[in-house]
């Protein structure tokens, strides 16, 4: 099954290209299975009407779903260059190709955004926006420093990312020593709190942030965490007080009017932890489809 069954050939006019990263080896609890997620998540595309909010007929988005990166669970180092591999080869075919990866644990983005931004031309146009309930920036965690709780601070460690062009959103859970190492480099982040204050209000606080420092171009990670549990319950880090759906679908819609996304991705989705009627898979899914949309409207 593909996603929405969209075709596995990338042609000429090809705008997407989605994909998924069956690992989940460096996440820090044996609870959830986020490696079974870019199956599950396109299987529920089955049973998922074929518009999305606003109307747009999903079946005639430029998509192609060409599967999984091939991945061997423990081998964390033939991992990575298997993954900038795989993503090298969909540029060789179509430079302005928007990838769009499924995981996964959230250290599925790392290798992602890494092979996206060395390939992209103008790093200092370029910007990070991840939403997760927690900063991710521990220095090392459990298996060393590669790690999903690792994820932000090996982001930051790029030579062209830096606190003015990487911001984290929907923070609740955040442990001391990363937010002593946090606040060292001066790492900005939205509490999800601060959603109290109004969503028009948070969602220019993620426009100014990323515009003062002239950022044109976004890749936007998304941990299924990031959302309340209440709605998105599939998931081993179940933080209350998270975005609901359509505050998340807000911000994604007007982040895409304001910037160029030129990639993203939903990791962190465990369907083992998942309702039997797959709220989470459904939710990811729609997710998906939706900022595509808000994509390809702009373009």
């Amino acid at each position: 099954m593909k996603f929405f069954d969209f075709d596995n050939d990338i042609k000429e006019d090809t705008q997407f290209v989605i994909f998924g990263i069956p690992w989940d080896y460096l996440t820090s609890t044996d609870l959830p299975n986020s490696s079974i997620a870019p199956k599950i998540i396109r299987d529920v595309t089955n049973d998922i009407g074929w518009t999305t909010e606003l109307g747009f007929h999903i079946n005639k988005f430029k998509v192609v779903d060409i599967g999984d990166v091939t991945i061997e669970k423990v081998n964390i180092e033939k991992n990575l260059k298997t993954i900038k591999n795989f993503i090298e080869e969909i540029y060789k075919k179509n430079e302005n190709l928007i990838p769009i990866m499924i995981g996964g644990d959230h250290f599925c983005s790392y290798p992602v955004i890494k092979s996206i931004g060395d390939h992209f031309v103008k790093k200092e146009e370029f910007g990070v926006l991840i939403f997760d309930s927690h900063l991710d920036f521990y220095q090392e965690w459990d298996k060393g420093v590669y790690s999903h709780a690792t994820i932000s601070h090996r982001i930051y460690d790029f030579e062209y990312i830096n606190n003015k062009n990487l911001l984290i959103a929907g923070t609740r859970d955040i442990d001391i020593p990363e937010l002593e190492l946090a606040n060292a480099e001066d790492i900005k982040y939205l509490s999800a709190y601060q959603l109290i204050e109004g969503l028009d209000n948070y969602i220019m606080k993620i426009i100014d942030f990323f515009k003062k420092s002239n950022i044109n171009y976004l890749y936007v990670s998304i941990d299924i965490d990031a959302l309340d549990p209440s709605i998105a319950p599939g998931t081993g880090y179940a933080i209350p007080g998270g975005f609901s759906y359509r505050e998340i679908w807000k911000i994604l819609k007007d982040i895409s009017k304001n910037f160029k996304i030129i990639g993203f991705d939903l990791v962190e989705v465990a369907p083992n932890l998942d309702l039997k009627n797959k709220m989470t898979c459904n939710l990811a899914a729609k997710l998906i489809a939706e900022l595509i949309s808000f994509i390809s409207s702009k373009k």
